[in-house]
């Protein structure tokens, strides 16, 4: 109905829109049922080589209002031709007053697509007029208002069954969407309409059919309001589903399981951690039902995908850290734009691999991810940027920008820079004269990476050094040594843009990993070597890295009069106020800062920050989280979010924060924790039952809820001890994610006094076993707890032997 109705009031039979999947028609959507592809896939077809002319020459002829906006994105588009307004009232009066449809372009600043339809189109003075004549044009960053950006991908993925960005909506100028896409060619070409087809099309039916048009529009948003508004049946998830959700998540996840080149699912490959992390989970809760040959199965597939992506083009090898995805099978040929989302997430799961098995190539690739954020990814003040550009000039033509420029070379550029050591290196990473984009049909259909190469290391360092008859030490260290060489020479090259946005959920995704390698990578081996670009970091400096992210979100972005958070920083806070996402993930941060040995003030703090997310996120009778405040009324949609795509949803990212702080407090207050994460999952019930693999984190979260007994670890003793901090390495040496942990300084007031009023059995516990040059470990169960222990060796043993229940 909502497809046919808008089809036929705009009476455009061919119209197709240029979005990555095919079209079909959906009456009811949940938001989040489709994944959101990258529109590159329908581009391809054109054979098109995307390389495009930067404007500056003209950067200045043409100013518009976006030139006092603060978001990077906006500001590329201040001097296009067009007249752009930022969303806002101003936008929505001008479109009433004259009467005329809102074009809708939402982006990112490091968003290829995005750049490639603002060369050909939006710096287009024919496409300008007609959009200055016939439309009032509003750009929008989505990073800056996802909430915007939710209502209308919403819409588009009903209609079509997929999106992407740039996101093209026209809206009525009472903002109800009338039609929309993601990128357009600016002309009409393989039977499809180009963008000014589309505009003279949509301007001549809002002048013949606008009454249709409106009602097309109101109606969708009517219908998407109704399928999106989802309550809780019960007040808790059923035993069946608890019980059976990860299960069949991870049996989906082992079905999809690529033997060949690891992952899960077929190109493009998307490293989602969310089910990485599913897998781990499920495999500790096998080994612990006795099930050994299942648990290893499901940790191999992860160990084996980690490092089938590590060793791909995925992974940049000379700067370190990961681009968002991979065209090809085989992790080769990525999409190079890097997202600060995906470093955060991937380190924690590297983490975790390393937490297992000690492998200490898994703790490298984290420390390489943390380096490169270290590095490259945090200003003056801590705070940490959002993301770094697929494009960038070409070395050879400063004036062309061309996706991967910065990151691929010819082989006489890499036997000129590692010069003695160049036909190892070569050998190594799968470089060739002719280039080395051919491992897969899809890794460059069109021959734009002709001659050059991606590096790639498709047989291990154990391998390539035994081969040679060298030792592993010497191999890796030439290959450090190139590695520096050709990192130093890049160096040299035009940078791809910076997006020095600081937005709070993704600062919050990296300060967990920050502060969780700060004890894992710990307890490494003392020999372990560190070679280029691992910057052999002191594991300390990571939990500085992470409270200095803190320091800055607290001074700049949140208010503690009415205790909320805005949602992003860029030369001041953005209008936007936090969203759930926000809140969520920086209380996840803020419970890792903490218990990995942060002050009790950050765990304090989550505690207020969770109160404020009851207050202003929670259906109080429906369950759940929606992901707005609801204060804006010109976002026309408030959803509750469950699936854990790219990023994971606040609702499972809340599901798991509440167990973990109902299971460090007592009485009321961990009584309500857990109440509110019963009612979230079983607002998610169906999605649980029916399409669990949608949802990785929330089925690890409905597991952790329904385990009977939480596993504490309470720590007693002075700070300032050495003793402290190695009690704090041995209890995380382990992977265990239902078990949380407390440490607390009977000397500081300030702690006795956090406990005293939160949960007076750690202050007994702190009163009862404080010993002056000591520090005590209790493993406990629902605060019932074995006898004490004083080192860190035997609190490891008593861990890991099962003796912790009580």
């Amino acid at each position: 109905m909502l497809r046919r109705l808008l089809f036929s009031s705009l009476n455009f039979t061919h119209f197709r829109p240029n979005s990555p999947l095919k079209f079909r028609p959906i009456l009811f959507l949940s938001a989040s049922s489709s994944s959101l592809n990258p529109p590159t896939r329908v581009f391809a077809m054109a054979g098109k080589d995307h390389t495009f002319t930067t404007s500056t020459s003209h950067q200045n002829k043409h100013t518009n209002r976006l030139a006092s906006e603060h978001s990077p994105y906006l500001l590329q588009h201040a001097h296009n031709p067009v007249n752009w307004y930022p969303w806002g009232e101003e936008a929505f009066e001008e479109a009433r007053k004259r009467d005329v449809p809102i074009f809708l372009s939402i982006g990112y600043s490091t968003c290829h697509w995005c750049h490639v339809m603002e060369v050909e189109s939006f710096e287009d003075d024919g496409v300008a007029k007609l959009l200055n004549d016939w439309f009032v044009s509003i750009k929008v960053d989505r990073e800056e208002r996802p909430d915007v950006d939710k209502v209308y991908m919403t819409y588009v993925q009903a209609l079509y069954g997929g999106g992407g960005w740039p996101l093209s909506v026209f809206l009525s100028p009472d903002l109800k969407p009338l039609m929309g896409g993601t990128y357009f060619p600016p002309d009409d070409k393989y039977g499809r309409p180009g963008f000014k087809t589309i505009l003279r099309k949509v301007k001549e039916t809002w002048e013949s059919k606008k009454d249709v048009l409106v009602k097309s529009g109101t109606f969708a948003i009517e219908q998407l309001s109704e399928a999106l508004s989802i309550s809780k049946l019960s007040d808790k998830l059923s035993e069946e589903i608890s019980q059976s959700a990860l299960h069949e998540c991870t049996k989906s996840l082992a079905e999809s399981y690529d033997p060949k080149y690891g992952g899960f699912g077929s190109a493009p490959k998307f490293p989602r951690p969310s089910e990485p992390q599913a897998m781990i989970y499920q495999s500790k809760k096998l080994m612990e039902l006795g099930k050994t040959g299942e648990a290893e199965k499901h940790l191999k597939m992860v160990s084996f995908s980690l490092q089938c992506m590590a060793r791909g083009g995925v992974h940049d090898h000379l700067g370190g850290g990961f681009h968002r995805y991979s065209v090809d099978e085989c992790w080769h040929v990525p999409h190079f734009e890097k997202m600060l989302y995906d470093q955060g997430q991937l380190a924690n799961v590297y983490l975790d691999v390393f937490s297992i098995t000690k492998d200490v190539f898994y703790s490298c690739v984290a420390r390489d991810i943390l380096d490169y954020l270290k590095r490259d990814m945090i200003g003056h003040n801590g705070e940490i940027f959002s993301a770094e550009d697929a494009d960038s000039a070409e070395p050879e033509n400063p004036t062309k920008k061309k996706e991967g420029a910065f990151y691929v070379w010819i082989t006489s550029e890499i036997e000129d820079i590692v010069d003695e050591h160049a036909s190892l290196f070569k050998e190594h990473y799968y470089v060739k004269k002719s280039g080395n984009c051919d491992l897969s049909s899809m890794s460059d259909p069109h021959n734009e990476f002709k001659g050059k190469n991606v590096l790639i290391e498709r047989k291990s360092t154990n391998e390539m050094a035994s081969k040679l008859g060298m030792p592993l030490d010497k191999y890796q260290e030439i290959l450090g040594l190139s590695r520096k060489k050709l990192f130093d020479a890049r160096s040299k090259r035009p940078r791809p843009h910076l997006d020095d946005k600081v937005i709070v959920s993704w600062n919050g995704l990296a300060i967990s990993s920050f502060a969780r390698a700060s004890k894992i990578l710990k307890a490494k081996p003392e020999d372990t070597k560190s070679y280029f670009p691992v910057a052999g970091t002191n594991p300390q400096e990571y939990m500085e890295v992470a409270k200095k992210a803190l320091n800055f979100i607290k001074e700049n972005l949140y208010n503690p009069q009415s205790r909320r958070l805005q949602h992003s920083f860029r030369n001041g806070s953005s209008k936007a106020p936090g969203f759930l996402d926000d809140y969520a993930f920086l209380i996840s941060g803020l419970l890792d800062v903490y218990e990995h040995g942060g002050e009790i003030s950050w765990l304090s703090w989550a505690v207020e920050l969770q109160e404020t997310q009851d207050e202003v996120f929670l259906d109080k009778t429906g369950g759940g989280y929606f992901n707005t405040t609801g204060e804006d009324e010109s976002v026309l949609l408030r959803v509750k979010e469950d699936h854990d795509g790219a990023e994971p949803s606040g609702n499972s990212v809340s599901a798991i924060n509440l167990v973990r702080l109902a299971s460090m407090f007592t009485g009321t207050r961990s009584d309500r924790y857990r109440q509110n994460a019963e009612h979230l999952l079983a607002v998610f019930e169906k999605r649980l039952k029916e399409a669990p693999v949608a949802v990785p984190l929330m089925c690890c979260a409905a597991d952790m809820l329904a385990i009977p007994s939480k596993k504490q670890v309470v720590l007693v003793g002075k700070k300032s001890l050495p003793e402290m901090e190695h009690m704090l390495v041995s209890v995380h040496a382990a992977y265990d994610p239902n078990k949380i942990v407390i440490h607390v300084d009977p000397s500081d007031e300030e702690e006795v006094g956090f406990w005293k009023e939160k949960n007076p059995n750690v202050a007994a516990m702190a009163k009862r076993n404080f010993v002056t040059d000591k520090v005590v470990a209790l493993v406990c169960r629902d605060f019932a707890c074995k006898a004490p222990v004083m080192d860190p060796k035997s609190l490891e043993a008593l861990l890991s032997s099962g003796k912790a229940k009580a």
